[in-house]
């Protein structure tokens, strides 16, 4: 049995591990229990801190002297991540992997294919971002072993044995919660479980409260968690309810995936500063506005973490032979903060004010998707919107939605970087308690939660310990329903391709650890040559059951109502199908303990048995 129930936040912008001892029984109370990360802060100096920056900086073969690198557990390293990776990445961004998070839960490249850094010159190396957020991964497991196993030599306390909660956004799709269970495996951790982060988020707090947690939220609460990290925008709503006296977590509702977060505040800066500087005549060029970029980031990080400071300097290196003599300066001052993260990325808008859509040209760079509208105002304002209307037609929706424009919270959970600017959180309780007033609602109150920064990491950590049999438990499931294309049956048309239709194979909420049978329908699989499977999903279509067919699966793409995922071309074990006959089988889904589906396709009246796992391949 494991000693230890330990929480890794495997952040965009930063990463970190708690650990919660189950021997014990019995709650931390308010210890901090967080595992301290040694790394690297300058050549040949580590120190143990807290959080490991999310950068990994790959050096030339003459950049730093032998052994500089080295770790405690590696001393013939010769990448460099965490904290010396992200300031002197900064002077060299093309070198420097930076947001592989967001990176891995791309659909639209290969996440196991070497691109990072994003268009680095052709001298250097790359990493995939699936090897990027193993190799974090394995330095937090270095990082554990070194303190907990190697040290005190005690082979039960390596983090390979422990209960080990890996924490996701609640908008990771199947595909990119697999990604994240391989890098875990690449990474020398076999056995994990994955928790979302909003939920995490929600744990800490519980955990932080203890028994008060009854005084601030009672049955009928609608908790909504506001996340934004490093990379991403993350929405839900759990609700509490009374069960026979008893109080019960229920989640309700999860956002779309929103590439809004703390990259784009800091590009936002890069761009206001660098037209300033333009201005000037001090023109900058593509690696130079990326080292600028990580100026502005370190900048504005610093006018946050000091109120009294009204200006901090940024200085962006030259070009060519005389580095230090062609050094651009410049500063940030607070109100450019103020006016470009305040005002352009939490705008004061109405409810009914949703997010804008860019007219794109004909041909664009190869990028991160990021959302084309940067106010999370409106993205938030959209999701309360949708899903009031989602839970409006669910005949046993667990919160009243009757007679509201959108979804009422009673209460605010910030979770997320982002959020230690005061000022951000509360334009966030501003425009939320506006549209309650307009709304005829209540004000919401905001909960005061643990350090955002291992807020995730610690409630991942509890969580280990709830899943045990104390405190309270998140119910919820699956947050999406998923759904199988299926192929029309129709007499051959010149140009005219079968329509294709959705079959739901996981509804909505279906809990993990479960599995559920499709009803017998007539399915014919494609069995020992190359064939492609299409794969949907919705957050919004909550009363589909398991064998709902969907007849016009275009027509849900283009309202919404469907998301397609990334497919699965695979070869089927088997013989060719001939003169197109295909193996006759049953279909059966399940949500395994990890939270990934598995469709499973059982042969009629044979021995055939097949698997498909939701995991990674290419978009066309």
């Amino acid at each position: 049995m494991a000693r230890y129930s330990i929480g890794i936040d495997l952040g965009t912008t930063h990463s970190a591990a708690s650990y919660f001892n189950l021997e014990e029984g019995k709650p931390r109370g308010g210890a901090q229990s967080m595992l301290p990360v040694p790394q690297l802060t300058a050549p040949g100096t580590v120190e143990a801190r807290p959080l490991l920056p999310s950068f990994l900086y790959l050096p030339s073969e003459q950049e730093f002297p032998a052994g500089s690198l080295a770790l405690p557990w590696k001393p013939e390293a010769s990448t460099l991540m965490g904290e010396f990776a992200r300031t002197h990445g900064a002077k060299v961004p093309t070198r420097l992997v930076a947001s592989a998070k967001s990176w891995l839960s791309h659909p639209g490249v290969d996440r196991r294919a070497a691109l990072l850094p994003w268009q680095a010159p052709e001298e250097v190396q790359r990493v995939s971002p699936l090897d990027a957020s193993a190799r974090y991964l394995r330095h937090l497991k270095d990082a554990w072993d070194h303190t907990f196993a190697r040290e005190r030599e005690e082979s039960d306390n390596a983090l390979a044995e422990q209960d080990v909660i890996i924490t996701v956004p609640a908008s990771f799709d199947a595909a990119a919660r697999d990604l994240t269970l391989e890098a875990a495996k690449a990474a020398g951790i076999p056995n994990i479980t994955l928790l979302e982060e909003p939920q995490a988020a929600l744990y800490a707090w519980l955990e932080a409260m203890g028994e008060n947690f009854r005084k601030q939220v009672q049955p009928g609460a609608v908790i909504l968690v506001v996340d934004v990290g490093g990379g991403t925008s993350d929405f839900s709503v759990i609700t509490v309810r009374d069960n026979a006296g008893d109080l019960e977590l229920l989640r309700v509702a999860v956002g779309d995936h929103i590439l809004l977060g703390g990259d784009n505040m800091d590009l936002a800066l890069a761009h206001t500063l660098n037209q300033r500087m333009a201005a000037e005549g001090k023109k900058l060029d593509a690696w130079q506005f990326n080292a600028l970029t990580h100026g502005c980031r370190q900048a504005k990080e610093a006018l946050y973490a000091d109120p009294s400071m009204e200006r901090a300097p940024i200085s962006i290196p030259g070009r060519g032979s005389s580095l230090i003599g062609g050094t651009l300066r410049t500063e940030l001052t607070r109100e450019e903060l103020d006016r470009v993260l305040t005002d352009g990325f939490f705008p004061v808008t109405p409810v009914t004010e949703l997010p804008r859509t860019a007219r794109r040209t004909g041909l664009a760079q190869m990028a991160l998707p990021y959302a084309q509208d940067a106010g999370v105002s409106r993205h938030l304002a959209a999701f309360l919107t949708r899903q009031a209307q989602a839970l409006a037609s669910s005949p046993d929706a667990p919160v009243d939605v009757s007679g509201k424009a959108f979804l009422h919270p009673t209460a605010v959970l910030f979770n997320g970087g982002v959020f230690k600017a005061g000022p951000l959180k509360a334009r966030v309780m501003e425009v939320i308690n506006g549209w309650l007033t307009a709304d005829g609602g209540a004000p919401a109150e905001a909960l005061e939660g643990a350090d955002l920064d291992l807020a995730v990491a610690r409630g991942a950590a509890y969580y280990g310990w709830v899943r045990q049999g104390h405190g309270l438990r998140i119910r919820g499931g699956t947050a999406r329903a998923y759904y199988v294309g299926v192929e029309t049956a129709m007499p051959a048309v010149p140009g005219m391709e079968p329509p294709v239709k959705a079959l739901c194979v996981a509804p909505f909420g279906m809990e993990e650890g479960t599995q559920a049978d499709v009803p017998p329908q007539e399915f014919g699989l494609v069995t020992g040559e190359p064939t492609r499977f299409r794969f949907f999903s919705s957050s919004l279509r909550r009363d589909d059951k398991v064998g709902v067919m969907l007849e016009d699966v275009d027509t849900e793409l283009a309202s919404g109502g469907l998301e397609e995922l990334a497919p699965i071309e695979t070869t089927m074990p088997g013989q060719p199908s001939v003169f197109s006959d295909l193996t006759p089988v049953n279909l059966q889904a399940a949500v395994t303990e990890v939270g990934t589906l598995e469709l499973r396709c059982l042969e009629k009246d044979g021995p055939g048995r097949w698997k498909l796992e939701l995991n990674v391949r290419m978009k066309e």
